[in-house]
């Protein structure tokens, strides 16, 4: 737990870097002079027909978000003792970062004007989108999920997982992630949102999370180490 402090710090300093980064793309690609970042999106034709060094600059930006979760693991991993503790610290960088990424945004460039206007997540290996309320209770779970693991590993319980448990949090989280893509086909050829499929990004947050409480109930009744 006494690292959770500088895990955190330098979630909102990466945020900070992020979102700088967000406002000189959506400067680029959607000017203040036309309202800013909207949907739709500009589409791979258009790009293509603006030129190859914008075609460069999406593989940039691919790039960008792959080394982003790099950074999130790595951090996490330095500031562990074990596996345990590295996701815990993962999942709490996560969740600050993303949480912080609209603070900084807002502050920026006063968006997003509330937290159901909708967002591009990320574009790998298809564009996710939902309203910023998605990520941010996903963050906040993480936050707290992870904060959990570290109290408990301070007070001597092993939260020891098997391959079922993984096997029902990558479930959850993978129906949380297409939750986020459902409407990708519409968004790549430039169309406005349809609604969030809210049903199955609620079943696959229920389930992970509900499957975490009974992780910790079942290990808690287990003697101390």
């Amino acid at each position: 737990m006494k690292r959770v402090p500088i895990v955190i710090l330098w979630a909102v300093a990466f945020a900070y870097v992020e979102s700088a980064v967000v406002e000189y793309l959506r400067a680029i690609y959607y000017p203040f002079s036309e309202g800013g970042f909207r949907f739709p999106l500009i589409t791979l034709e258009q790009l293509q027909a603006l030129g190859d060094e914008h075609i460069r600059r999406l593989a940039i930006e691919f790039g960008r978000e792959m080394a982003t979760l790099l950074m999130l693991a790595t951090v996490g991993w330095a500031a562990a003792t074990n596996f345990r503790e590295a996701v815990a610290h993962f999942m709490i960088a996560f969740g600050v970062w993303d949480i912080f990424y609209y603070v900084w945004l807002k502050l920026f460039l006063d968006w997003p004007p509330s937290l159901m206007t909708w967002d591009l997540l990320f574009l790998i290996p298809v564009p996710w989108v939902a309203p910023v309320t998605g990520p941010v209770i996903i963050s906040a779970v993480m936050i707290v999920a992870g904060l959990v693991v570290l109290a408990c590993e301070a007070r001597g319980w092993v939260l020891s997982t098997t391959w079922r448990d993984w096997l029902v949090f990558t479930a959850g989280g993978v129906t949380v992630i297409v939750s986020f893509c459902w409407d990708w086909r519409n968004t790549m050829a430039g169309g406005l949102p349809n609604p969030f499929n809210w049903p199955l990004f609620l079943a696959g947050l229920a389930a992970a999370a509900a499957w975490f409480v009974w992780v910790l109930r079942r290990n808690l009744r287990q003697p101390l180490r």
